[in-house]
C-alpha cells in the first residue's frame, strides 16, 4: 500500500480547492448585519463544521455546541476578519480549536506520536529491516475493505487532538496543508510533520490487518 491508498481526498497539498463563490458579498452582508447573510452562514457552512467537530469530538451535543459556539463568534467578530483566509478556513479554525480544546478537557490519553515509533527500520548497510508491502490489490475485497475501515477509524480515535485534526482537514475534507496550517493556527512545516507523522502511525495501525489477509 502506498501513502495514496489512504483516505486522501486530494492529491496535490499545493493545488488549492475552488474557493466558495460569493464570499466577498456574504462578508459585506455580515458585517452589515443582514440578517439573510447570516441565514446564508449558517446553510453553507455548517454542515462542513459539524462534519469536523464531529470527527474530532466523536460526541453529538459536544459537536453541536463548538459548531453553535464557532457562527456565533464569526458573527461577532466578523468585524474583525482581515480576509487573508477564506471565510471557511476561519471558521473552520474556530472549529478546530474548539473541539481540540474540548478533546483536551475530557479525552483519555491519545497518542502522542514519536518518529522513532512510526518511522521503518534500517540495517547498517541502510537496507530496511522489513519489506514495505503493496497492499492495493488486497483493497479490492470488500471485506478486508470493512476491516481496514474500522481499523483505520480506531487508530485515528488513538490520536491527540492536534494530531487527528489535521488528518481531517487535509485526508478527509481535502484542504491543502497550508489552509490545514491556516485552519489550526500552526506553521506549514508544523502541519507537514504532523500530517507525516499521523500517516505513518495510521500505516503501522493498518498493517497488522493486511498482514493477516495476505
Amino acid at each position: 500500500m502506498t501513502q495514496a491508498d489512504l483516505p486522501t481526498a486530494a492529491v496535490g497539498d499545493d493545488v488549492p480547492p475552488e474557493r466558495a463563490d460569493g464570499e466577498s458579498r456574504l462578508l459585506d452582508g455580515l458585517r452589515r448585519g443582514d440578517p439573510a447573510a447570516a441565514n446564508e452562514l449558517v446553510e453553507r457552512y455548517t454542515a462542513r463544521a459539524y462534519r469536523l467537530a464531529m470527527a474530532i469530538t466523536r460526541n453529538v451535543q459536544d459537536a453541536e455546541e463548538v459548531v453553535q459556539d464557532a457562527l456565533w463568534s464569526v458573527l461577532r467578530s466578523v468585524d474583525s476578519f482581515r480576509g487573508d483566509a477564506a471565510l471557511g478556513s476561519w471558521l473552520y479554525r474556530i472549529v478546530t480549536n474548539a473541539a481540540c480544546q474540548k478533546m483536551r478537557r475530557t479525552a483519555r490519553h491519545r497518542a502522542e506520536i514519536s518518529l522513532d515509533d512510526v518511522l521503518p527500520r534500517f540495517h547498517e548497510d541502510g537496507a530496511p529491516t522489513a519489506i514495505v508491502d503493496d497492499w492495493s490489490e488486497r483493497l479490492d475485497d470488500p471485506a478486508i475493505r470493512g476491516r481496514v475501515r474500522a481499523v483505520l477509524t480506531a487508530a485515528i480515535d488513538e490520536l491527540s487532538p492536534e494530531y487527528r485534526a489535521v488528518v481531517l482537514l487535509r485526508d478527509v475534507e481535502g484542504l491543502t496543508v497550508a489552509e490545514a496550517a491556516a485552519a489550526m493556527g500552526i506553521t506549514v512545516p508544523n502541519a507537514k510533520s504532523r500530517l507525516h507523522r499521523a500517516r505513518l502511525f495510521l500505516r503501522k495501525r493498518l498493517a497488522g490487518v493486511m498482514a493477516d489477509a495476505a
